[in-house]
Protein backbone atom coordinates (compact mmCIF):
# COMPACT_ATOMS: atom_id res chain seq x y z
CA UNK A 1 0.00 0.00 0.00
CA UNK A 2 1.23 3.49 -0.70
CA UNK A 3 0.44 6.44 0.72
CA UNK A 4 -0.72 8.99 -2.13
CA UNK A 5 -1.57 13.08 -1.64
CA UNK A 6 -3.76 14.12 -3.82
CA UNK A 7 -3.89 17.94 -4.55
CA UNK A 8 -8.08 19.51 -5.08
CA UNK A 9 -11.38 19.12 -4.08
CA UNK A 10 -12.40 19.41 -7.23
CA UNK A 11 -14.55 16.23 -9.67
CA UNK A 12 -11.10 15.52 -10.66
CA UNK A 13 -9.25 15.54 -7.75
CA UNK A 14 -11.78 13.36 -5.99
CA UNK A 15 -12.29 10.90 -8.64
CA UNK A 16 -8.49 10.51 -8.43
CA UNK A 17 -8.91 9.91 -4.65
CA UNK A 18 -11.38 7.00 -4.85
CA UNK A 19 -9.42 5.28 -7.59
CA UNK A 20 -6.68 5.24 -5.34
CA UNK A 21 -8.65 3.70 -2.84
CA UNK A 22 -10.19 1.31 -4.92
CA UNK A 23 -6.35 0.20 -5.78
CA UNK A 24 -5.49 -0.41 -1.92
CA UNK A 25 -3.99 3.06 -1.44
CA UNK A 26 -4.33 5.24 1.52
CA UNK A 27 -5.21 8.76 0.34
CA UNK A 28 -4.72 12.40 2.11
CA UNK A 29 -6.68 14.83 -0.06
CA UNK A 30 -5.82 18.44 0.51
CA UNK A 31 -8.04 21.16 -0.62
CA UNK A 32 -7.50 25.05 0.38
CA UNK A 33 -11.46 25.62 0.34
CA UNK A 34 -13.25 24.78 3.50
CA UNK A 35 -15.47 22.70 0.81
CA UNK A 36 -15.15 21.00 -2.12
CA UNK A 37 -16.19 21.49 -5.34
CA UNK A 38 -15.66 25.26 -4.85
CA UNK A 39 -14.31 26.26 -8.12
CA UNK A 40 -15.02 24.95 -11.60
CA UNK A 41 -16.71 22.01 -10.68
CA UNK A 42 -19.66 23.90 -8.59
CA UNK A 43 -21.90 25.15 -11.02
CA UNK A 44 -20.64 23.94 -14.37
CA UNK A 45 -22.80 23.26 -17.51
CA UNK A 46 -23.47 19.18 -15.99
CA UNK A 47 -23.61 17.72 -19.31
CA UNK A 48 -21.70 14.48 -19.27
CA UNK A 49 -20.78 14.98 -23.04
CA UNK A 50 -18.53 11.27 -23.99
CA UNK A 51 -19.09 11.66 -27.42
CA UNK A 52 -19.13 15.53 -28.55
CA UNK A 53 -15.59 16.42 -27.84
CA UNK A 54 -14.13 18.42 -30.41
CA UNK A 55 -12.07 20.58 -28.95
CA UNK A 56 -12.29 24.58 -29.45
CA UNK A 57 -8.95 25.15 -31.65
CA UNK A 58 -10.13 24.08 -34.96
CA UNK A 59 -9.81 25.64 -38.26
CA UNK A 60 -12.35 27.60 -38.70
CA UNK A 61 -12.07 29.02 -35.30
CA UNK A 62 -9.47 32.50 -35.70
CA UNK A 63 -12.02 33.52 -38.50
CA UNK A 64 -14.96 32.92 -35.91
CA UNK A 65 -13.48 34.53 -33.19
CA UNK A 66 -12.75 37.72 -35.22
CA UNK A 67 -16.63 37.46 -35.90
CA UNK A 68 -17.43 37.01 -32.32
CA UNK A 69 -15.28 39.73 -30.72
CA UNK A 70 -17.71 41.83 -32.93
CA UNK A 71 -20.86 40.21 -31.73
CA UNK A 72 -21.96 42.17 -28.49
CA UNK A 73 -23.79 38.58 -27.59
CA UNK A 74 -20.82 36.72 -29.08
CA UNK A 75 -19.67 33.30 -27.17
CA UNK A 76 -16.05 35.03 -26.58
CA UNK A 77 -14.24 37.86 -25.01
CA UNK A 78 -10.72 38.48 -24.74
CA UNK A 79 -8.98 41.53 -22.43
CA UNK A 80 -5.27 41.44 -23.77
CA UNK A 81 -2.96 41.27 -20.62
CA UNK A 82 1.00 41.69 -19.99
CA UNK A 83 0.74 38.42 -19.43
CA UNK A 84 3.39 35.85 -20.67
CA UNK A 85 1.54 32.75 -19.92
CA UNK A 86 -1.90 34.28 -21.73
CA UNK A 87 0.18 35.16 -24.81
CA UNK A 88 2.17 31.84 -24.84
CA UNK A 89 -0.72 29.99 -24.56
CA UNK A 90 -2.63 31.67 -27.40
CA UNK A 91 0.65 31.21 -29.58
CA UNK A 92 0.28 27.90 -28.98
CA UNK A 93 -3.79 27.37 -29.46
CA UNK A 94 -3.47 29.20 -32.75
CA UNK A 95 -0.61 26.23 -33.65
CA UNK A 96 -3.63 23.72 -32.93
CA UNK A 97 -6.02 25.38 -35.20
CA UNK A 98 -5.52 22.83 -37.92
CA UNK A 99 -7.73 20.66 -39.45
CA UNK A 100 -5.05 17.34 -39.19
CA UNK A 101 -4.34 18.66 -35.75
CA UNK A 102 -7.74 19.08 -34.49
CA UNK A 103 -9.15 15.19 -36.41
CA UNK A 104 -6.07 13.65 -34.68
CA UNK A 105 -7.19 15.42 -31.13
CA UNK A 106 -11.11 14.62 -31.43
CA UNK A 107 -10.00 11.07 -32.05
CA UNK A 108 -7.99 10.78 -28.71
CA UNK A 109 -10.61 12.18 -26.50
CA UNK A 110 -13.31 9.92 -28.05
CA UNK A 111 -11.26 7.24 -26.82
CA UNK A 112 -11.01 8.95 -23.54
CA UNK A 113 -14.73 9.47 -23.87
CA UNK A 114 -15.80 6.37 -24.19
CA UNK A 115 -13.10 5.09 -21.73
CA UNK A 116 -14.87 7.45 -19.45
CA UNK A 117 -18.27 6.52 -19.79
CA UNK A 118 -17.53 3.15 -18.83
CA UNK A 119 -15.58 4.40 -15.61
CA UNK A 120 -18.57 6.95 -14.41
CA UNK A 121 -20.91 4.19 -14.39
CA UNK A 122 -18.62 1.75 -12.81
CA UNK A 123 -17.49 4.15 -9.98
CA UNK A 124 -21.64 4.51 -9.54
CA UNK A 125 -21.87 1.48 -8.96
CA UNK A 126 -18.72 0.83 -6.53
CA UNK A 127 -20.11 4.33 -4.83
CA UNK A 128 -23.63 3.51 -4.79
CA UNK A 129 -24.43 7.03 -5.36
CA UNK A 130 -27.74 6.67 -6.30
CA UNK A 131 -30.19 9.50 -7.02
CA UNK A 132 -28.58 12.21 -5.41
CA UNK A 133 -27.04 13.48 -8.00
CA UNK A 134 -29.71 13.68 -10.49
CA UNK A 135 -28.44 11.81 -13.16
CA UNK A 136 -30.96 11.65 -16.27
CA UNK A 137 -29.62 10.08 -20.13
CA UNK A 138 -31.39 11.88 -22.32
CA UNK A 139 -29.10 12.33 -25.12
CA UNK A 140 -27.23 15.42 -26.47
CA UNK A 141 -28.97 17.31 -29.14
CA UNK A 142 -26.49 20.24 -30.82
CA UNK A 143 -28.65 22.61 -33.13
CA UNK A 144 -27.02 24.58 -35.69
CA UNK A 145 -28.48 27.97 -36.98
CA UNK A 146 -26.47 28.06 -40.31
CA UNK A 147 -27.24 25.68 -42.92
CA UNK A 148 -24.18 25.79 -44.39
CA UNK A 149 -22.08 24.57 -40.95
CA UNK A 150 -25.10 22.19 -40.48
CA UNK A 151 -24.43 20.38 -43.80
CA UNK A 152 -21.01 20.00 -43.14
CA UNK A 153 -21.44 18.11 -39.69
CA UNK A 154 -24.55 16.22 -41.12
CA UNK A 155 -22.63 14.78 -43.83
CA UNK A 156 -20.16 13.46 -41.14
CA UNK A 157 -22.91 11.83 -38.73
CA UNK A 158 -24.47 9.79 -42.07
CA UNK A 159 -24.78 6.20 -40.73
CA UNK A 160 -23.04 6.40 -37.53
CA UNK A 161 -24.37 7.22 -34.16
CA UNK A 162 -24.94 10.49 -34.32
CA UNK A 163 -28.89 11.32 -35.89
CA UNK A 164 -29.10 13.94 -38.58
CA UNK A 165 -32.31 15.92 -37.86
CA UNK A 166 -34.31 18.60 -39.82
CA UNK A 167 -35.48 21.79 -37.95
CA UNK A 168 -38.92 19.76 -37.71
CA UNK A 169 -37.34 16.73 -36.29
CA UNK A 170 -35.21 18.59 -33.76
CA UNK A 171 -39.00 20.08 -32.50
CA UNK A 172 -40.29 16.23 -32.43
CA UNK A 173 -37.61 15.41 -30.48
CA UNK A 174 -37.38 18.39 -28.04
CA UNK A 175 -40.88 20.13 -27.84
CA UNK A 176 -39.47 23.01 -26.32
CA UNK A 177 -37.91 24.29 -28.99
CA UNK A 178 -40.96 25.51 -30.54
CA UNK A 179 -40.93 28.56 -28.98
CA UNK A 180 -37.62 29.65 -29.88
CA UNK A 181 -37.45 32.63 -32.11
CA UNK A 182 -34.61 31.08 -34.65
CA UNK A 183 -35.32 28.99 -37.48
CA UNK A 184 -32.90 26.07 -37.01
CA UNK A 185 -30.86 24.79 -39.82
CA UNK A 186 -31.27 21.62 -38.10
CA UNK A 187 -29.51 19.14 -34.96
CA UNK A 188 -26.99 16.29 -34.26
CA UNK A 189 -28.98 13.71 -32.02
CA UNK A 190 -27.11 11.70 -30.04
CA UNK A 191 -28.46 9.13 -27.89
CA UNK A 192 -27.05 8.03 -24.26
CA UNK A 193 -25.15 11.07 -23.53
CA UNK A 194 -26.42 12.18 -19.95
CA UNK A 195 -26.17 15.30 -17.22
CA UNK A 196 -26.03 15.14 -13.44
CA UNK A 197 -25.21 17.59 -10.84
CA UNK A 198 -21.64 18.15 -10.53
CA UNK A 199 -21.96 19.42 -7.58
CA UNK A 200 -23.67 17.12 -5.73
CA UNK A 201 -21.57 14.21 -7.10
CA UNK A 202 -18.93 15.92 -5.82
CA UNK A 203 -20.21 16.10 -2.34
CA UNK A 204 -21.54 12.22 -2.18
CA UNK A 205 -18.36 10.90 -3.53
CA UNK A 206 -16.54 13.20 -0.60
CA UNK A 207 -19.05 11.45 1.90
CA UNK A 208 -18.01 8.39 0.58
CA UNK A 209 -14.20 8.83 0.76
CA UNK A 210 -14.82 9.99 4.13
CA UNK A 211 -16.19 7.15 5.27
CA UNK A 212 -12.95 5.17 3.51
CA UNK A 213 -10.91 3.64 6.43
CA UNK A 214 -7.73 4.71 4.59
CA UNK A 215 -8.62 8.38 3.35
CA UNK A 216 -8.19 11.97 5.05
CA UNK A 217 -9.14 14.85 3.86
CA UNK A 218 -7.80 18.10 4.94
CA UNK A 219 -9.81 20.98 3.75
CA UNK A 220 -8.97 24.90 3.83
CA UNK A 221 -5.26 23.57 3.74
CA UNK A 222 -3.25 25.46 1.25
CA UNK A 223 -0.20 23.41 -0.37
CA UNK A 224 2.59 26.24 -0.58
CA UNK A 225 5.21 23.54 -1.82
CA UNK A 226 6.20 20.64 -2.62
CA UNK A 227 8.70 18.64 -0.25
CA UNK A 228 11.61 17.40 -2.01
CA UNK A 229 15.02 15.66 -1.56
CA UNK A 230 18.26 16.19 -2.46
CA UNK A 231 17.80 14.27 -5.81
CA UNK A 232 14.73 15.98 -6.19
CA UNK A 233 11.95 13.58 -5.30
CA UNK A 234 8.56 14.78 -4.18
CA UNK A 235 8.05 12.93 -1.33
CA UNK A 236 5.10 15.29 0.17
CA UNK A 237 3.29 19.00 0.31
CA UNK A 238 4.01 21.78 3.01
CA UNK A 239 0.39 23.05 3.74
CA UNK A 240 -0.85 25.41 6.04
CA UNK A 241 -1.83 23.26 8.04
CA UNK A 242 1.13 21.15 8.58
CA UNK A 243 3.61 18.95 6.30
CA UNK A 244 2.41 15.55 4.73
CA UNK A 245 4.56 12.83 3.80
CA UNK A 246 3.47 10.49 0.54
CA UNK A 247 4.99 7.96 -1.68
CA UNK A 248 3.34 9.68 -4.31
CA UNK A 249 1.99 12.97 -4.64
CA UNK A 250 -1.16 13.52 -7.26
CA UNK A 251 -1.53 17.41 -8.92
CA UNK A 252 -5.06 17.77 -9.62
CA UNK A 253 -6.04 21.36 -8.44
CA UNK A 254 -7.30 22.98 -11.71
CA UNK A 255 -6.06 26.06 -12.75
CA UNK A 256 -3.71 26.29 -9.72
CA UNK A 257 -1.87 23.35 -10.71
CA UNK A 258 0.29 25.55 -12.78
CA UNK A 259 1.78 27.73 -10.14
CA UNK A 260 2.16 24.91 -7.93
CA UNK A 261 3.89 22.79 -10.66
CA UNK A 262 5.88 25.58 -11.67
CA UNK A 263 7.90 25.05 -8.36
CA UNK A 264 9.56 22.25 -9.22
CA UNK A 265 10.80 23.54 -12.30
CA UNK A 266 7.26 21.16 -14.55
CA UNK A 267 6.01 24.06 -16.78
CA UNK A 268 1.92 23.40 -17.37
CA UNK A 269 0.83 25.11 -20.23
CA UNK A 270 -2.83 26.08 -18.74
CA UNK A 271 -4.75 29.06 -19.30
CA UNK A 272 -8.17 30.02 -17.60
CA UNK A 273 -11.32 30.13 -19.75
CA UNK A 274 -13.94 32.22 -18.14
CA UNK A 275 -17.52 30.45 -18.20
CA UNK A 276 -20.75 31.73 -16.92
CA UNK A 277 -23.69 29.49 -15.90
CA UNK A 278 -27.20 30.30 -14.79
CA UNK A 279 -29.22 28.34 -12.63
CA UNK A 280 -32.92 28.99 -13.01
CA UNK A 281 -35.78 26.79 -10.68
CA UNK A 282 -38.40 25.21 -13.23
CA UNK A 283 -41.90 25.80 -12.19
CA UNK A 284 -45.11 24.05 -13.01
CA UNK A 285 -45.68 26.41 -15.79
CA UNK A 286 -42.49 25.98 -17.38
CA UNK A 287 -41.75 23.91 -20.85
CA UNK A 288 -37.82 23.28 -20.03
CA UNK A 289 -35.72 21.05 -22.26
CA UNK A 290 -35.89 17.19 -21.21
CA UNK A 291 -33.31 16.41 -23.87
CA UNK A 292 -29.49 17.92 -23.21
CA UNK A 293 -29.39 21.15 -25.85
CA UNK A 294 -26.56 22.67 -26.85
CA UNK A 295 -26.54 25.87 -29.50
CA UNK A 296 -23.65 25.27 -31.71
CA UNK A 297 -23.29 29.14 -32.97
CA UNK A 298 -23.87 30.40 -29.46
CA UNK A 299 -22.28 28.54 -27.96
CA UNK A 300 -24.66 27.62 -25.21
CA UNK A 301 -25.51 24.20 -23.56
CA UNK A 302 -28.60 23.76 -21.38
CA UNK A 303 -29.67 21.00 -19.33
CA UNK A 304 -32.43 19.92 -16.94
CA UNK A 305 -30.87 19.39 -13.58
CA UNK A 306 -33.45 17.98 -11.27
CA UNK A 307 -36.35 20.94 -10.52
CA UNK A 308 -33.17 23.74 -11.98
CA UNK A 309 -32.65 24.37 -15.97
CA UNK A 310 -28.74 24.86 -15.85
CA UNK A 311 -27.42 27.14 -18.58
CA UNK A 312 -23.62 27.59 -19.33
CA UNK A 313 -21.94 29.57 -21.82
CA UNK A 314 -19.60 32.10 -23.15
CA UNK A 315 -15.30 31.73 -23.25
CA UNK A 316 -13.56 34.59 -22.13
CA UNK A 317 -10.15 35.15 -21.72
CA UNK A 318 -9.53 37.94 -19.06
CA UNK A 319 -6.91 36.15 -16.80
CA UNK A 320 -7.64 34.97 -13.17
CA UNK A 321 -11.03 36.94 -13.07
CA UNK A 322 -14.03 35.73 -11.24
CA UNK A 323 -16.40 38.54 -11.46
CA UNK A 324 -19.93 38.37 -12.82
CA UNK A 325 -19.79 40.76 -15.42
CA UNK A 326 -23.26 42.14 -15.85
CA UNK A 327 -23.23 42.66 -19.19
CA UNK A 328 -22.51 39.32 -19.82
CA UNK A 329 -25.04 38.02 -17.37
CA UNK A 330 -27.51 40.07 -19.70
CA UNK A 331 -25.92 39.47 -22.78
CA UNK A 332 -26.63 35.15 -21.81
CA UNK A 333 -30.15 36.68 -20.61
CA UNK A 334 -31.14 37.72 -23.57
CA UNK A 335 -29.88 34.55 -26.25
CA UNK A 336 -31.32 32.19 -23.63
CA UNK A 337 -34.93 34.34 -23.20
CA UNK A 338 -35.02 33.98 -27.09
CA UNK A 339 -34.07 30.50 -27.63
CA UNK A 340 -36.41 28.78 -24.82
CA UNK A 341 -38.27 32.18 -23.49
CA UNK A 342 -40.86 29.52 -21.33
CA UNK A 343 -38.27 27.11 -20.16
CA UNK A 344 -37.59 28.60 -16.03
CA UNK A 345 -38.23 31.41 -14.40
CA UNK A 346 -35.05 33.04 -15.53
CA UNK A 347 -35.71 36.41 -12.84
CA UNK A 348 -34.76 34.29 -10.24
CA UNK A 349 -31.67 32.78 -11.69
CA UNK A 350 -28.95 32.43 -9.39
CA UNK A 351 -25.74 33.39 -11.88
CA UNK A 352 -22.33 31.64 -11.59
CA UNK A 353 -18.79 32.07 -13.20
CA UNK A 354 -15.84 29.56 -13.19
CA UNK A 355 -12.26 29.45 -14.02
CA UNK A 356 -11.60 26.05 -16.46
CA UNK A 357 -7.90 25.40 -16.71
CA UNK A 358 -7.51 24.56 -20.50
CA UNK A 359 -4.40 23.25 -22.55
CA UNK A 360 -4.09 25.02 -25.86
CA UNK A 361 -4.90 21.36 -27.87
CA UNK A 362 -8.37 20.79 -25.36
CA UNK A 363 -6.70 17.53 -24.13
CA UNK A 364 -6.16 17.12 -20.49
CA UNK A 365 -2.02 16.30 -19.09
CA UNK A 366 -2.38 12.97 -17.42
CA UNK A 367 0.48 10.94 -15.99
CA UNK A 368 4.45 11.43 -14.81
CA UNK A 369 5.21 15.38 -14.13
CA UNK A 370 8.64 14.56 -15.24
CA UNK A 371 9.73 15.09 -11.46
CA UNK A 372 9.89 11.72 -9.82
CA UNK A 373 7.01 11.72 -7.21
CA UNK A 374 5.03 14.10 -8.68
CA UNK A 375 1.89 12.98 -11.17
CA UNK A 376 -0.37 15.14 -13.03
CA UNK A 377 -4.49 14.80 -13.75
CA UNK A 378 -5.10 18.62 -14.85
CA UNK A 379 -5.97 20.73 -18.00
CA UNK A 380 -9.63 19.21 -18.70
CA UNK A 381 -10.56 22.64 -19.62
CA UNK A 382 -14.64 22.61 -20.18
CA UNK A 383 -15.16 18.84 -19.54
CA UNK A 384 -13.76 17.72 -16.46
CA UNK A 385 -16.97 16.86 -15.27
CA UNK A 386 -16.60 14.15 -18.63
CA UNK A 387 -13.05 13.10 -18.62
CA UNK A 388 -12.48 13.13 -14.86
CA UNK A 389 -13.05 8.95 -14.36
CA UNK A 390 -11.42 8.56 -17.15
CA UNK A 391 -7.95 10.38 -15.81
CA UNK A 392 -8.68 9.60 -12.18
CA UNK A 393 -8.29 5.55 -13.49
CA UNK A 394 -5.05 6.14 -15.72
CA UNK A 395 -3.34 8.09 -12.60
CA UNK A 396 -4.27 5.25 -10.35
CA UNK A 397 -3.16 2.81 -12.80
CA UNK A 398 0.10 4.84 -13.27
CA UNK A 399 0.81 5.40 -9.78
CA UNK A 400 0.19 1.50 -8.94
CA UNK A 401 2.91 -0.02 -11.26
CA UNK A 402 0.90 -0.59 -13.75
CA UNK A 403 0.63 0.48 -17.76
CA UNK A 404 -1.88 2.83 -18.62
CA UNK A 405 -5.27 1.68 -20.00
CA UNK A 406 -5.54 3.68 -22.64
CA UNK A 407 -2.14 5.04 -24.92
CA UNK A 408 -1.11 8.32 -22.91
CA UNK A 409 -0.39 9.68 -27.06
CA UNK A 410 -1.44 13.59 -26.68
CA UNK A 411 -2.31 13.48 -22.80
CA UNK A 412 1.02 13.59 -21.01
CA UNK A 413 3.68 15.91 -20.95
Amino acid sequence: MKHCVVIGGGVVGLTTAWALLQRGHAVTLVEQETGVAQGASRANGGQLSYRYVSPLADAGVPLKALRWLLDPDGPLRFRPEFDRAQWSWLVAFLRNCRGPVNRLATERLLALGAFSQAAFARLCHEAQLGDVIALRAPGKLVVYRQPAEFARVAARASGGVEQALSHDDCVALEPALADTEATLAGGIFTPGEAVADCHAFCGALHERLAAHEHFRGRLGARVDSFLTDRAGVVFGVRTTAGDVTADAVVLAAGLHSRALAATVGVPLPLYPLKGYSLTAPIGPGHRAPEVSVTDFEKKILYARIGTDLRVAAMVDLVGDDLTLDPRRLASLQRSVRATFPHAADYDRATPWAGLRPATPSGAPIVGASGVPGLWLNVGHGALGFTFSFATADIVAELVSGRASPLPLDGLSR
